[in-house]
């Protein structure tokens, strides 16, 4: 039982600091086109992305990992992450 509750426990660690970095960049982000643009009008919102496949099976741990790494450095290479907060949450990534 309690392997079980350190992977769940990783597993919030990992969702909690991926969606606080996300939620830093957005707002970093929307800052930054705010101080260029000035006031204008809101962006339409986009389409909803269409749903996922039942069938499709789950990724992966590494591929999850994978994933939130290419975020990352996709992140680090528009210029919204430093890079020292790059190096720490890839660190992050990879300690859990």
């Amino acid at each position: 039982m309690p392997g079980l509750l350190r992977g769940v426990a990783r597993t919030a660690v990992v969702a909690g600091t991926a969606t606080a970095v996300s939620n830093r960049v957005s707002r970093r982000q929307q800052g930054r086109w705010a101080a260029q643009q000035g006031p204008q009008a809101p962006a339409p919102q986009p389409a909803p992305a269409p749903p996922a496949e039942p069938s499709a099976p789950p990724p992966s741990d590494m591929t999850s990992k994978i994933e939130q790494l290419k975020q990352l450095g996709d992140l680090k290479t528009q210029g919204l992450l430093t890079e020292a907060e790059f190096e720490d949450q890839k660190r992050r990534l990879l300690a859990s």
